[in-house]
């Protein structure tokens, strides 16, 4: 096998010769020859170590073999010499010939001649290109084999196998896929390889006695069946100086340097006006002249100006790539302009002229400013439509949305407090709505976190169903909270009214709802009994005063603890006023409207749908049974099914249970007193019968005194019966109130036997409603 150090690459001379540009500037060392016969050197090759770049890599030193005739560049190889035919800059190629592997039969086991080819590259600047070489295998029944290194990464092995029974079974230019001849694929960075065969014996040595492999140039070699016949027939007929091979060539001691790094005393791209390019075929790179620029950037100056003007002179091919219609071409450094004469001017590409004042011209000019005009007049007047449209829709979203309603109670000055807030001002404080600021749902509405210009925090609620009844509640919560000053009720900031989903703008409580604070399953954390009666004082206090303090009694109609706020001092703000309904101090009619919350729903309201304020009594006394069991109004019962809060506690009330229900947290001795007296405040209002329910005002003075005794209990450690001779001893109403309750909490267990409980379908579960049998007097009545 020879050993040589070599590199394959093809550059046809066509290609050669359309690369070719007329630019001053020399290709080769001044004082160097720059041809072998009919093979132009280019530097950094040269015939000579003084005509080369010997510093880069001694193998750019060529030799002109003058034994033929013409002269044929080599590659100076100690064993061999390899002919050199084309050598390109641009693409960094060379074509080379390279001998043919082959073996030779004259008998099944005797082999009469043998040759193997192989090539060490790593000190070469020389690779063979993977895209443009094929190694391929003639003969039948053969294996050939290419073997070597890719660099550092280890060893390579690949082939083919060519089969074939006979010379007849195959055909001239047929394609190399086995039937024979085959090709295969190499790879990238093979820094040293050979081409070998496998096999030392032959069935086809009688009609085809050799067998080759070689690595040639893809397309070079096409099959006849003629290559198979004779002793070397192929050798002999198509390859007696060798097959081309196209080598990849790069300055492979270096790369190209860093944006702003200093070029190293070694760098090869020495011209003016070139620029370095990595290389794909392993480590390395190029020099190549910049665009509008031609000739040898690895020589000193040695990319000059491309004239394109003159290119377009010499031939006509060059009038496409340098286009310059009906203009003069002028030259510059690095490119070229297309000057246009006088009464001309471009045709808009840069490359061409026209004429400069057309009558077609003038009418593209005429209809185009028409155009422009038209076009911006009906722009203006659809912009104007749709500002008039906006604001008509802000008007009718104003009227829809209750806004005359609410202009005449401002009027009257029943509202004087709101502000009017625009829909601009809603979306910048919430975000445009964002979904990380929702705070939960109530009523019929969604309820975001914003803030308001002025940095205040506000609760902003947004109505996701947009009909009548909607605004109609909406509007109304507006006209009722605006009547309403009071520390325990959330307050009314402001609305928005001027779009088609009405908002309202509140106040903004820290701590959540109390159903939150009581059922919440994050951190559950205690809460004591005088905590519990705080919260259900001022929230009785707020509803006493809907219901009597006002000029014009306010019924909530949605009691429940999802609905009474928390602040940041845990006092209780009463909230959510979407179902309330004003009525008249002097009417005697009733409100044929109910929405409320299952759990919560007063039972002779959900039988006769009417709502009183003992219907909100009613609620809170279920709020109240929350709070001191911490039960959910409708909860899972040790059977894991769905219950009443309100029925299971009043059924176990009757049987003297009700103890087990209560919370272990705030049962203790000191409590006892204390929650026997709100157990009877719980069960007054929770009466079936309204009209046997307290009124707000008497639950709210109960608690009072409630949590006024509790506290005092708290302070002073008095014993129970102190407890109990203090909360009777006033003469006042709460006395009153006591009592009765005292004296009637037996005959409400024994009466409620008799109530019948009616079982409400409620999609997954029943939850019982009691149902009045008979007429009972209220112990409230004088």
């Amino acid at each position: 096998m020879a050993h040589a150090q070599l590199l394959v690459f093809l550059i046809p001379m066509a290609l050669f010769l359309k690369l070719a540009m007329p630019v001053d500037g020399a290709m080769a060392m001044p004082g160097c020859p720059d041809k072998c016969g009919n093979v132009a050197i280019p530097y950094p090759f040269g015939i000579g170590e003084n005509c080369s770049a010997t510093n880069l890599n001694s193998y750019f030193n060529l030799m002109c073999n003058d034994t033929f005739h013409p002269p044929r560049p080599q590659i100076r190889e100690p064993e061999a010499h390899i002919e050199v035919t084309g050598i390109s800059l641009e693409r960094g190629e060379m074509r080379v010939l390279s001998p043919v592997n082959h073996i030779c039969f004259t008998s099944n086991t005797t082999s009469t001649k043998s040759s193997g080819v192989g090539y060490d590259l790593s000190r070469t600047p020389f690779l063979p290109s993977p895209s443009r070489n094929r190694f391929t295998v003639i003969g039948c029944n053969t294996l050939g084999l290419i073997t070597g290194y890719r660099g550092a990464s280890g060893q390579y092995v690949t082939g083919c196998y060519s089969y074939c029974e006979g010379i007849n079974s195959t055909s001239d230019g047929a394609p190399c896929a086995g039937m024979g001849c085959c090709e295969a694929s190499i790879p990238a960075n093979l820094t040293a390889f050979a081409v070998t065969f496998d096999l030392n014996h032959s069935k086809v040595w009688t009609f085809n006695p050799c067998f080759y492999s070689v690595v040639a140039e893809v397309g070079w070699y096409n099959f006849k069946k003629q290559d198979l016949v004779g002793h070397l027939g192929f050798i002999k007929e198509r390859a007696q100086n060798g097959v081309p091979i196209v080598a990849d060539w790069a300055i492979r001691n270096g790369s190209c340097p860093k944006k702003g790094e200093k070029e190293p005393s070694s760098y090869a791209c020495v011209s003016a006006n070139s620029y370095c390019t990595a290389v794909i075929n392993s480590p390395g790179y190029l020099c190549n002249c910049s665009q509008g620029y031609g000739g040898n950037p690895y020589l000193s100056d040695g990319c000059q100006d491309i004239d394109e003007c003159e290119m377009r002179k010499l031939d006509p091919k060059y009038e496409e790539l340098y286009p310059c219609r009906k203009g003069v071409c002028q030259n510059t450094p690095g490119s070229y302009i297309c000057k246009c004469k006088k009464g001309k001017k471009s045709d808009g590409t840069g490359y061409g002229c026209q004429p400069a004042d057309s009558p077609d011209y003038r009418m593209v000019v005429g209809l185009s400013v028409s155009a422009i005009v038209v076009t911006a007049m009906a722009c203006m007047l659809i912009m104007q439509l749709q500002r008039r449209r906006h604001k008509k829709e802000k008007i009718e979203y104003f009227k829809q949305n209750g806004g005359l309603r609410l202009y005449d109670e401002m009027i009257s000055r029943q509202v004087d407090t709101i502000r009017i807030l625009t829909e601009r001002e809603i979306k910048r404080a919430t975000e445009n709505y964002n979904e990380d600021r929702v705070l939960g749902s109530g009523g019929h509405g969604m309820v975001y976190r914003g803030t308001l210009d002025d940095n205040k925090e506000v609760a902003i609620k947004k109505s996701r169903v947009i009909n009548d009844d909607c605004r109609e509640e909406f509007v109304n919560e507006i006209i009722i909270l605006s009547q309403i000053n009071h520390r325990n009720i959330v307050r009314l900031l402001g609305c928005c009214l001027d779009v088609d989903v009405l908002m309202l703008v509140y106040e903004f409580a820290h701590n959540g709802t109390l159903s939150e604070f009581l059922h919440g399953t994050d951190h559950r954390s205690p809460i004591p009994l005088d905590l519990r009666l705080k919260i259900a004082t001022q929230a009785a206090e707020a509803l006493a005063y809907l219901h009597s303090s006002t000029s014009r009694t306010i019924l909530h109609g949605d009691v429940k603890s999802a609905n009474i706020l928390m602040d940041d001092q845990y006092n209780a703000k009463v909230a959510d006023f979407g179902a309330s309904t004003l009525k008249s101090m002097d009417e005697s009619e009733f409100i044929l409207f109910v929405q409320g919350t299952m759990g919560y729903l007063d039972p002779e309201s959900f039988t006769s749908h009417q709502l009183t304020e003992r219907s909100d009594v009613y609620s809170f006394g279920v709020v109240l049974l929350e709070l001191l069991t911490r039960k959910k109004a409708l909860y899972t019962n040790d059977f894991n099914k769905n219950e009443s809060l309100s029925y299971r506690f009043l059924s176990m009330f009757r049987q003297n249970k009700h103890q087990a229900m209560l919370d272990p947290e705030i049962v203790d001795g000191s409590n006892v007193v204390a929650i026997e007296k709100l157990t009877k405040v719980v069960v007054q209002c929770m009466s079936p019968r309204g009209d046997d329910r307290p009124t707000m005002k008497e639950v709210a003075e109960r608690l009072q005194m409630l949590r006024k005794l509790q506290m005092q209990a708290t302070c002073d450690g008095e014993n129970d019966r102190d407890v109990h001779d203090n909360f009777g001893g006033s003469p006042s109403v709460i006395l009153h109130f006591d009592e009765m309750t005292d004296s009637s909490i037996e005959t409400t267990k024994d009466e409620m036997i008799s109530y019948r409980y009616q079982p409400i379908q409620m999609g997954y579960h029943l939850v019982p409603f009691p149902i009045i049998n008979g007429p009972h007097e209220s112990p409230f009545r004088t």
